[in-house]
């Protein structure tokens, strides 16, 4: 009897510690579940460099294209500040004005001395008209310089845009066809407003390329004056009276003396 009771006690002790194995692997099993979301967790840590740097890509790359677009503003700006030298804006409008009007009335003088040569064929008016496209030419050089219209590029010979430039062109030539010392008269009128309207420019310009250009006309201009007075005198033996300077300039002029003052425009229009 008394083996059989150890005999039971035997198989419940292993009973016990079979329930208690199992118990053991149970838990065990459960804290290896437990693991499997930090697994994934660290999985998902191991990619988040991967996403930080594409990140980073997309980030250097807006920079990059924001600096491109900075870089190519300033070049625009750059060029257009260089732009701006050679634009009308750089001159005021007298200054503008004043290279208009003597382009095209540089064009009255050359387009009257050739109409007044085909009339009297008398070579002063064709070598003085000669230097009137000189003149011309050296007006249109700083309206192309200025980016400023030219209003003579392709306007036929005796058509001008200027109205009172036009009606003085008709009135001069009907004058200049009535004889030869009428015809060498209006030269020296013509000579006379123009070395008027360029002392007046003169005066209304601090630029010193058409202040060059200025003063070489009002040169020439003084150089055709003298021409037309003298040819007048040697033609007809008339004495010129000055129609638009006053009687003290026009001497100083004819004499070589002129000072270019431009006092005493007499009754300039």
């Amino acid at each position: 009897m008394k083996n059989i009771n150890n005999h039971k006690i035997k198989i419940i002790a292993v009973l016990l510690a079979s329930i208690f194995l199992l118990g053991a692997c149970t838990l065990a099993d459960q804290d290896d579940a437990s693991k499997i979301p930090q697994v994934e967790d660290e999985a998902i840590s191991d990619e988040e460099p991967e996403v930080l740097a594409e990140e980073a890509i997309e980030t250097l790359e807006v920079v990059e294209t924001d600096d491109l677009e900075e870089d190519q503003i300033a070049e625009t700006l750059d060029q257009a500040s260089t732009e701006q030298v050679n634009l009308p804006s750089g001159l005021t409008d007298d200054e503008v004005a004043g290279l208009i009007y003597m382009r095209e009335e540089e064009k009255l003088a050359k387009d009257v001395y050739l109409g007044l040569y085909d009339l009297w064929g008398l070579n002063t008016f064709l070598n003085i008209a000669g230097s009137e496209q000189t003149h011309m030419d050296s007006f249109k050089n700083l309206l192309d310089m200025f980016d400023i219209e030219d209003p003579a590029d392709t306007s036929p010979t005796g058509v001008f845009v200027n109205e009172d430039l036009q009606n003085l062109y008709d009135d001069l030539m009907a004058v200049g066809a009535q004889s030869l010392g009428d015809s060498l008269k209006v030269g020296a009128a013509i000579e006379e407003i123009d070395i008027l309207d360029l002392q007046e420019n003169l005066e209304l310009t601090q630029n010193a390329e058409i202040r060059r250009v200025y003063q070489n006309l009002l040169r020439g201009s003084e150089n055709h004056l003298r021409a037309f007075t003298s040819t007048l005198e040697r033609q007809t033996g008339e004495i010129y009276e000055p129609q638009y300077m006053s009687q003290p300039d026009y001497d100083s002029v004819v004499t070589g003396s002129s000072s270019r003052n431009g006092s005493g425009r007499g009754n300039r229009p």
